[in-house]
């Protein structure tokens, strides 16, 4: 009986060899010539096995079938479930999944053409584990137990002894490999969302402000974000130390300069949230410089907190729309623009937006009552500062309403903060110095130069100062081409923000007075996207009236910061300030992740304000005094720096020049 098998399987590996043999000497053999071949471009099969949970399969057998029998190839799935056929002649091919113990899957046609790949993801019916081979070979066994003769007259009849042969030797599947359910991708949303805030008015990409890129990858745990920002400027003053003042957005002249290189992105997990973007590059320095909180009490704050902009976590509720609960370092948005200039129409944005917060830090409920609506009430230190200036904190909040595809509404509110030092620089009290209660160092004449000094004036307490400010704006799409522009004109559109606020108290007034202080800002853009949303120009501008200047941005002077002050541009109660500016773009959007920019700025001021050709910077650098005259103290009765001393080259007027690229993943 052994002898016999033994007998069968040699003459089945003999006649195996003999046939492998002959088509060998076949193809060598001598034959007449053939005709001329015509070579086709070949194509290519390709895609992903996976099972139910959408875990990938290793090891499954792929077999690709030309539908007209004129050809078969077979492969396996790797260890990532990826399978491929590469040059497949253009037809339609079947192709056919199989794994030990379960159905097979057949995909009836295929068409490959040429030069292309096609790709098809198949999902096996099968569970998200495989049964271990014990469990296979107890699921078969009472099979074969039942009737053994049947199951031998079967193999007689059936199975070949090639076909036993390769069945001996097959090796085993492997095992399934396991993805963690927090690496997969999220499920797919409804084909019509009528949950997710704004889902239901379709691209908002367009808007000032907002994001046009998608994830390029997203999972159940987390999204990552990169962003990366390098520009080139020139101001047409040509300052000689190639700085830029009055921006938050550029700030050197005649460089190449990196603003913003960011890493991070947001963290969410059965509700819990959590969002973290690292901020290096010139933001790093900037920003931190424009809050003046830090000068109050211990720790240094600027730089605990300047190499990330946003870090924020909290708790989403199931409540209405959506309820989130966050705590932290967030992103503001009074001013409309983003403080990522890849969001954005232009690179500078006019006063209203430059010159209003980047962030704040706090408390933050993002309530959604309705799909098109958002109320968003804000407790928090104060006006884009890291700590609280005096005993009250800021509170404030944002009303979004997106009603349709076409418009979108935003009101932003602050008030209660008291967001002054208790005392600017250069009080009565000496040069420098800081008191509870000092004097307006113009002596309440608003039509005060900058740097004068013109007598007592009425007393000021600037811990009991408060601020109040609003913020609104109106965007509107009014023309779409949806698709259909070709090379013309894709989309137009308009943003529309007015600004207004005051501080009072402690001296100071609104509306009236020589200590009045108030902000009245506008401006207005304009935005046609061409060729299908590849280019786009924005031309805009706006303006800004701030008696008592204290929105106007510090220049740095010397090294001078929001907390230090500057003797060469005072910002004190009733001192006048109107700035206006202009701005045209051009924005080329090859991809979606990617933005390259040129732009034409002017900007225009009431006193001398942009850096001329001497720049800010006095010789030999700065002296480490800020708040100082450079080259000798101030004069006793006037508190103005002596003639003789170095004093900044400021002007009136700037025209800055810029390109660059900008990056968002």
């Amino acid at each position: 009986m052994i002898r016999s098998r033994y007998l069968r399987m040699s003459r089945a590996v003999l006649l195996g060899s003999t046939v492998l043999a002959a088509a060998a000497f076949a193809d060598n053999a001598p034959s007449a010539p053939a005709a001329p071949v015509i070579r086709v471009s070949a194509g290519t099969i390709v895609g992903l096995v996976t099972n139910s949970a959408k875990l990938p399969i290793a090891g499954a057998t792929v077999t690709a079938a030309r539908v007209d029998g004129n050809g078969i190839r077979a492969t396996v799935s790797s260890s990532d479930g990826i399978y491929s056929f590469a040059d497949l002649a253009p037809g339609a091919w079947s192709v056919t999944v199989q794994v030990d113990g379960y159905p097979d899957v057949v995909v009836p046609s295929l068409e490959v053409a040429g030069s292309k790949a096609t790709r098809h993801d198949i999902v096996m019916n099968m569970p998200a584990v495989l049964p271990s081979a014990p469990a296979l070979a107890a699921s078969q066994k009472p099979a074969a137990q039942a009737d053994p003769t049947a199951r031998a007259k079967s193999s007689t009849q059936t199975e070949s002894p090639w076909s036993a042969l390769v069945a001996r030797i097959k090796p085993a599947a492997p095992a399934v490999p396991t993805v963690p359910e927090g690496l997969q991708a999220p499920e797919p949303g409804p084909e019509v969302d009528t949950q997710t805030p704004f889902a239901n008015v379709g691209d908002i990409g367009w808007l000032n402000g907002t994001t046009r890129s998608p994830p390029a990858l997203d999972t159940k745990f987390f999204t990552p974000e990169i962003r990366l920002d390098l520009n080139y400027l020139q101001s047409l003053n040509h300052p000689i130390d190639h700085t830029i003042v009055g921006s938050t957005e550029e700030f050197r002249s005649s460089e190449f300069q990196i603003e913003q290189v960011s890493f991070g992105g947001d963290f969410h997990w059965d509700n819990v949230r959590a969002r973290f973007l690292s901020m290096f590059g010139m933001f790093a320095t900037t920003t931190p410089r424009n809050d003046a909180s830090g000068a109050i009490g211990q720790w240094d704050l600027q730089n605990a907190y300047r190499y990330f902009s946003e870090a924020n976590a909290g708790y989403h509720f199931d409540v209405n729309h959506g309820l989130n609960v966050d705590a932290g370092v967030f992103v503001s948005y009074i001013g409309l623009f983003s403080y990522y200039n890849f969001d954005n129409w232009t690179y500078q944005p006019s006063f209203v937006s430059s010159n209003t917060p980047w962030f704040f830090n706090g408390l933050r409920v993002q309530w959604f009552p309705t799909q098109n609506l958002k109320i968003e009430p804000w407790l928090i230190n104060g006006w884009q500062s890291y700590a609280k200036f005096n005993r009250h904190p800021g509170f404030g909040g944002q009303i979004l309403w997106i009603p349709s595809n076409n418009v979108k509404l935003v009101f932003n509110s602050y008030s209660v903060g008291q967001d002054n030092l208790p005392c600017q620089a250069n009080s009565n009290n000496g040069q420098g110095t800081m008191d509870v209660n000092c004097q307006p160092i113009n002596g309440g004449n608003p039509n005060a130069s900058a740097g004068s000094y013109v007598g007592a004036g009425p007393r000021v307490n600037y811990a009991n100062v408060t601020r109040v400010h609003e913020d609104d704006s109106l965007l509107v799409k009014y023309y779409d081409a949806k698709g259909l522009g070709g090379n013309g004109i894709s989309k137009m559109a308009f943003s529309l923000t007015v600004d207004f606020g005051c501080e009072y108290g402690g001296g100071v007034h609104c509306t009236s007075g020589p200590n009045k202080e108030e902000f009245l800002g506008v401006m207005l853009y304009n935005r046609a996207w061409f060729h299908n949303d590849l280019y786009a120009v924005t031309i805009g501008g706006g303006f800004m009236n701030n008696p008592g200047r204290y929105l106007a941005l510090t220049p740095p002077i010397n090294g001078a910061t929001a907390a230090s002050g500057s003797p060469y541009f005072t910002q004190q109660p009733g001192q006048k300030l109107y700035q206006w500016d202009s701005q045209i773009n051009f924005q080329y959007m090859p991809k979606n992740w990617i933005t390259w920019w040129a732009e034409g700025t002017f900007r225009h001021s009431s006193v001398p304000y942009w850096s001329g050709q001497g720049g800010v910077t006095p010789p030999g650098g700065n002296n480490g005094s800020p708040a100082s005259c450079v080259g000798g103290p101030a004069n006793p009765l006037t508190g103005q720096c002596n003639v003789g001393d170095w004093f900044p080259d400021l002007r009136t007027r700037e025209v800055i020049l810029g390109g660059g690229v900008m990056v968002k993943f």
